[in-house]
């Protein structure tokens, strides 16, 4: 290693203090992080693209430095889809740091990339207080039965109200209006439910029948629209 001259020239002091780095909270232990492999824990970071016309939730399962699970889900860009789908083969078995270096090509997924590796070297992770943390497979609890991500989708004008599009429960087939044309409920399909019956081999229109359901006063509704066209 090169030193300047003025260095060079220098007495050498003897360093006193010899602190550690700070403990931070690991899958219930706390920790002193000093290399890649003593990082663990599960966690989400959120990310956006430059015009911000898309978005990224990104759930990692890291265990001694090493991504074990990786959940990307994106909204709003159809392009995003397809880094989500590069970005879901190439993050399992990388260390958190090689993620960190990887382009992902996506904006909104490097972003998400960068915040979720800031949490869990903070020990900011889900996973902070959680002794033993969370098996490999814990990330796709967060999708539920049917594993489809959970989202909502609304939309509004001020000449004709609201629209209820696609709900926790599912994708809004018809919404329930009172005689105000207040919104009181709304019918619904559970697309993931409804797959899983035809994966199985029952009829579709059954399946699309069984994976029907309401919510709120919808039975009451004196009139019945269908959100996308009426």
């Amino acid at each position: 290693m090169e030193h300047t001259h003025e260095i060079e020239q220098m007495c050498l002091v003897a360093k006193g203090a010899k602190n550690g780095p700070a403990p931070i909270p690991q899958e219930g232990r706390w920790t002193q992080v000093k290399e890649i492999k003593d990082i663990s824990g599960l966690t989400h970071g959120v990310g956006w693209c430059a015009p911000q016309q898309g978005a990224c939730k990104l759930t990692l399962n890291v265990k001694n430095g090493i991504i074990e699970e990786a959940l990307v889900e994106t909204l709003g860009c159809t392009g995003m889809t397809h880094s989500a789908a590069m970005a879901a083969e190439i993050l399992p078995n990388k260390t958190i740091l090689e993620a960190l270096n990887s382009d992902l090509v996506c904006d909104a997924i490097n972003v998400a990339m960068r915040e979720i590796f800031l949490q869990i070297v903070y020990g900011r992770s889900q996973t902070a207080f959680s002794e033993g943390g969370l098996p490999i497979g814990a990330g796709l609890e967060d999708l539920g039965k049917g594993l489809r991500s959970v989202i909502a989708t609304m939309y509004g004008t001020k000449v004709k109200g609201p629209r209820y599009l696609e709900m926790a429960e599912g994708f809004v087939r018809e919404i329930g209006l009172d005689a105000d044309n207040e919104i009181i409920g709304y019918k619904f399909v559970n697309l993931g439910v409804m797959m899983d019956h035809i994966t199985k081999g029952m009829d579709a229109n059954e399946a699309l029948a069984k994976a029907t359901g309401t919510y709120g006063r919808f039975a009451e509704a004196v009139k019945v629209i269908n959100p996308r066209k009426g």
